[in-house]
């Protein structure tokens, strides 16, 4: 409103003068004074660092701990505003991960209230002030990852944010993102994957399990995944699981013994522990002899105090890895980045969205994923 009516104003102003100017001198006279008065800002400059945003949105706030009812949907939230090292993004699609259910419960403590969601992709709306060392523009389709995702603007870190392909779509990319991401680095940095290798990958048929199980084959593991239910068996199998054990099943309730059998009684190389509480005790019989696990999530609940002299008759190792410990620099970020979009856009790898709730819905979404009633990436439509 304000650049519409100073472009108005200036352009009056001008025409007065030209007006006014009836002779040589004096035009040339207003010529120079032209040349040295400060130019207003252009509209395509201004173009250039945001586009027309509104003063509030929609987003999901979360103001004291507790389940699911504590996620209050407003529609009259401020619209943030990008700082130097920021973009402004306007949200076409965010992710739901089980780590938000860690935030909203306080598992994971952070500042109160806040808004939960670490990824989401949409459209550039505006730069911060400063440099843009990325060249993003306004208008370029983007991934980010942070924090704020239930939204339908979010202020976003540009080192944490990179464009997308136009041979994915928004829903493939964030479906494929923070997940991807995370099974891409457990296989090949903190246990690397080697052909032969026998792996127990548990929750896999869930958002992350549904990935890091075709990622585990392209590297030429045997996979033993644990699944509760047919459908999420057959899913499993169909991903080219070698085994698929029904934990709900009778013969699935000692899926150790059904491990060792699989395994010749040696064990597997590696487990990939994203259940915690429920299966560490077992994660921890039905790895080999010098062998690795891995936890990287607590759907069950976190894994207690462990004492290190249950490592001791194994020589087993054990790793409690985060994503955002391995993409730290931006050279990691895009490295990695480009490593699963390759994967997503040659089809090696394969994306399963379970469903794309309304933001209004937030609270059925994440009730749907506790209650571990879904297949892989759960979405949001801000």
């Amino acid at each position: 409103m304000y650049l519409s009516r100073f472009f108005a104003s200036r352009l009056t102003s001008l025409r007065t003068t030209a007006t006014r100017a009836t002779s040589p001198s004096i035009a040339r006279l207003s010529a120079i004074r032209a040349q040295l008065s400060p130019s207003p800002i252009s509209p395509s400059s201004y173009q250039a660092r945001a586009m027309s945003v509104p003063s509030t949105m929609k987003a999901v706030i979360v103001e004291k701990l507790g389940g699911p009812e504590v996620l209050e949907f407003k529609s009259d939230h401020p619209v943030p505003t990008p700082q130097e090292g920021q973009l402004l993004v306007k949200n076409n699609i965010s992710g739901v991960n089980y780590i938000d259910t860690y935030f909203r419960t306080g598992l994971y403590p952070s500042a109160k209230p806040e808004i939960l969601g670490r990824e989401g992709a949409g459209t550039v709306a505006a730069l911060g002030p400063g440099p843009n060392p990325y060249n993003f523009k306004v208008g370029d389709r983007v991934a980010w990852m942070t924090t704020g995702g239930y939204a339908e603007y979010t202020a976003v870190p540009a080192a944490k944010t990179v464009k997308i392909p136009d041979e994915i779509t928004d829903e493939d990319a964030i479906a494929g993102f923070l997940s991807g991401l995370t099974v891409i680095t457990l296989a090949k940095e903190t246990y690397a994957v080697q052909k032969g290798d026998w792996v127990l990958l548990h929750a896999a048929a869930g958002g992350a399990g549904f990935l890091m199980t075709q990622v585990l084959k392209s590297l030429g593991a045997k996979v033993i995944g644990t699944a509760g239910g047919p459908e999420k068996v057959a899913l499993v199998k169909s991903l080219g699981a070698d085994v698929v054990i029904d934990y709900r099943s009778e013969e699935g309730k000692d899926w150790v013994k059904k491990v060792k059998e699989v395994t010749d009684g040696r064990g597997v190389d590696v487990v990939y522990d994203s259940v915690g509480k429920d299966t560490w005790e077992g994660s921890l019989e039905a790895v080999k002899r010098k062998g690795t696990i891995v936890w990287f999530g607590n759907a069950s609940g976190p894994v207690p105090p462990l004492p290190l002299q249950k490592l001791s008759p194994k020589c087993v190792k054990v790793a409690r890895p985060q994503l955002f410990g391995y993409i730290e620099t931006r050279e990691e970020f895009e490295f990695y980045v480009n490593e699963l979009f390759g994967l997503l856009k040659s089809g090696q790898l394969k994306v399963k969205i379970h469903k794309v709730y309304p933001l209004e819905q937030v609270a059925q979404a994440h009730t749907d994923l506790e209650g571990r009633k879904t297949t892989g990436k759960l979405l949001l439509r801000p």
